[in-house]
Order: C-alpha cells, then sequence, then structure tokens
C-alpha cells in the first residue's frame, strides 16, 4: 500500500498514539531523551571538555556571543527540524502540511494515510539530515564553539526520542499499516485484525 489520501476500505485503527495526551506513554519517551542526552553529554566531555563552553579565556563579551547563538540556533534548528519533516511529508503525499507549537513541542502534520516505509523515513528524515549537518559544522568550528554545535545536535538527537519511538514500534508493526499523523497524535490503520500479522 502506498500513501493515500483516502483510508481504503477494509482498513481499520490498529492503534492511536498521542505523545501528549498519554501521560505514561510522554514519560517513557521523556526518560529515553533524558537518558540520550545525559549520555551525549558524557561523550561530548571526552572530546571538548564541557567548560569550553562558558570559557572567558577570549573574553567575555565572546562567552555571551557563544551563548546568544546557542540560543539563536536551537530556534532555528526547532523550525528546521518540522520544515524537514514537513518536506517529506509532502513528498510523499502532495498534501498541505500544517506546522504548529503545543505547550511541549513544535509539530509537523498532514491529512494523508503514509504507508509502512514512508512514515519511517519521515520520521528519520530530521534526525539524519540535520545530524549529518551538524557532524560537519562539529569537525570545522573552533573548539570554543565545538559545545554550541553539539548541544545543538544533542537536542537533535534527544529531542527525536518521539520519533525514535515510533519508529521502532511501527517497524513491527504489519508491513500494510497506513499512519495519519496530525501533528499531535498519530493514528495507525491496518487490515490486519491482529498486530501480529
Amino acid at each position: 500500500m502506498k500513501t493515500t489520501m483516502q483510508l481504503p476500505e477494509g482498513y481499520t485503527l490498529l492503534e492511536h498514539i498521542d505523545l501528549q495526551k498519554d501521560k505514561k506513554l510522554m514519560i517513557t519517551v521523556n526518560a529515553l531523551a533524558l537518558g540520550v542526552m545525559l549520555l551525549l553529554v558524557v561523550m561530548g566531555h571526552l572530546f571538548v571538555p564541557i567548560s569550553r563552553l562558558y570559557t572567558t579565556e577570549d573574553g567575555v563579551g565572546m562567552m555571551w556571543l557563544r551563548m546568544a547563538v546557542l540560543i539563536a540556533g536551537y530556534h532555528i534548528y526547532t523550525v528546521a527540524h518540522e520544515l524537514t519533516h514537513g518536506i517529506f511529508m509532502k513528498y510523499y503525499s502532495g498534501a498541505p502540511v500544517k506546522y504548529g507549537f503545543t505547550w511541549s513541542y513544535a509539530y509537523a502534520g498532514s491529512e494523508a494515510y503514509f504507508d509502512k516505509h514512508s512514515y519511517i523515513a519521515i520520521a528519520l528524515a530530521p534526525i539524519v539530515i540535520l545530524g549529518i549537518m551538524l557532524i560537519v559544522f562539529n569537525a570545522v568550528v573552533p573548539e570554543n564553539w565545538f559545545w554550541i554545535v553539539y548541544l545543538i545536535q544533542i537536542a537533535n538527537l534527544s529531542g527525536a526520542a518521539g520519533d525514535l519511538y515510533v519508529t521502532a514500534r511501527f517497524s513491527k508493526q504489519p508491513e500494510d499499516i497506513l499512519v495519519q499523523d496530525s501533528g499531535v497524535a498519530m493514528s495507525v490503520y491496518s487490515r490486519c485484525t491482529n498486530k501480529d500479522e
């Protein structure tokens, strides 16, 4: 089954995932994000001591400039993350994409029903594309700027905990699933009546 704008005949709801309203799931995903974040901080510290983030050896003004760039960079990254989801949604469906913010996160959503492989590509696109770009930036910036870029990379990987969670979950679903992602929740449909089919 390919991406479609209408749910095909015979498809029924397999599951509904709302990472914002399902408190238990939200805690699980946030715990995963925190674990990834802590692991990446430790790994980054092995390459460049975290004290380089707030060093004043090149002047207090430069330290504050780095902090301002970090804040601006994080906001730019957040928009780029959702735009990347949206570009892939548009590519696979041709349907309009809606963007927005909730109290806890930004989102991109669509009324299309995405096939399993397309949806997994949509979910992972920002992690891969922005991740590679950030790795390249980290390789070329001076040491005093390493943590500015690396903290945005940490946001990329830990902030994508929900994307990683649904990718792992949907990978185990039947091959015929269709996923509709409103941006704040996902509905998964299948012809199969049993998840293990």
